[in-house]
């Protein structure tokens, strides 16, 4: 059954009066919507071990309060939309949400991003409601190491879920985020992973947003360091144009295999200065940077009477005040009170 649009009143022309673009002349166009702060894993880059203090879910957006932002906001030049969690797949019928917004005139693309332990079940409901682009997290194959990272088993659902959507004809992108002392080994045997099924990888730097408040800056690989290690065992990497200035990865081909690999490197190279994204936690705060601590409250803007005028300029004023760069590595830098589980992947 079709999930009908929520009616907004219509936008007027200040409302409306041109894209989202920041002191700094970049034009935001993506999107990050956390639908939840629960995880079904305890990643030690995210989550701390102990007990965990999730929203209650009364303070969740609704799926109809996330549909009316996005149809507010599509007007003004947002486009791209990515899902993100916590784990997103363990919120109550996510396809609903994706039918939703899949029905919104002028939406592009509608990316997930999961650990894909309950990917497999899901999966069928999910591209039927038009899921077409995802990313999975996977830090290792090896079951021992997936416990010590993520404090939890489920390795084996993981790698159930990767092939329940590639059985659908849809090949995701894996994300992989190293410890030094951890998971740096499993490097190779993660690329030949994905070159076996002819899907790209993209190695993260691990940043400092754990709960524990643990970063160490030793722990991080860099992006130069990995690749120097990978071409050690792959063979020359070829650096390939960025079609897109904003999208953060740095896209490499093998010159003696068939296959791409991408770096994220916003520690050693923060890439600031294209960022055209917002991001949305669960409970409704808009953010202007992963790193930032200022939030912008936009649930009094959707109520059921929905106040579109309101919500837009709140935006914009979230946009203004977006700084130059993160500030990772400055002399000044503390990392935000929120960790990663609960701004949104």
């Amino acid at each position: 059954m079709e999930t009908p649009l929520v009616k907004l009143p219509i936008l007027t022309t200040s409302s409306a009066d041109g894209p989202f673009i920041d002191s700094f002349q970049r034009t935001h166009r993506s999107l990050r919507i956390s639908v939840t702060d629960r995880c079904n894993i305890r990643c030690q880059y995210c989550m701390p071990a102990g007990i965990v203090q999730f929203l209650p879910r009364n303070r969740l957006l609704t799926y109809e309060q996330i549909t009316m932002l996005v149809q507010a906001l599509v007007p003004v030049g947002i486009t791209r939309l990515r899902l993100t969690g916590g784990e997103p797949l363990v919120r109550t019928r996510l396809d609903t949400l994706f039918t939703m917004l899949s029905a919104i005139p002028g939406v592009e693309s509608i990316a997930l991003t999961t650990n894909a332990m309950l990917l497999a079940e899901q999966i069928d409901g999910l591209y039927e409601a038009g899921l077409r682009d995802i990313n999975v997290s996977l830090d290792t194959l090896r079951d021992s190491m997936f416990k010590e990272l993520t404090r939890r088993d489920g390795l084996d659902r993981v790698l159930l879920g990767l092939e329940a959507a590639v059985k659908m004809g849809l090949r995701p992108k894996l994300n992989t985020v190293l410890l030094r002392d951890l998971n740096l080994e499993d490097a190779v045997d993660l690329v030949e992973f994905a070159l076996e099924r002819d899907l790209t990888i993209r190695f993260i730097e691990y940043m400092p947003l754990d709960a524990d408040g643990n970063w160490d800056g030793s722990q991080m690989v860099s992006g130069d360091e990995l690749r120097q290690r990978l071409e050690k065992r792959f063979g020359p990497l070829c650096r390939l144009p960025r079609v897109d200035p904003a999208r953060p990865s740095s896209d490499y081909s093998f010159e003696k295999l068939t296959g791409t690999i991408g770096f994220i490197d916003p520690v050693s190279k923060p890439f600031c200065g294209s960022c055209d994204r917002l991001r949305v936690t669960a409970e409704g705060l808009m953010r202007n940077c992963l790193f930032g601590k200022d939030e912008w409250d936009l649930r009094p803007f959707l109520q059921s009477e929905p106040d579109i005028e309101g919500l837009v300029a709140k935006v914009r004023e979230c946009v203004a005040s977006k700084f130059a760069a993160h500030g990772i590595g400055t002399a000044g830098f503390v990392p935000p009170e929120r960790t990663m589980h609960r701004i949104g992947g």
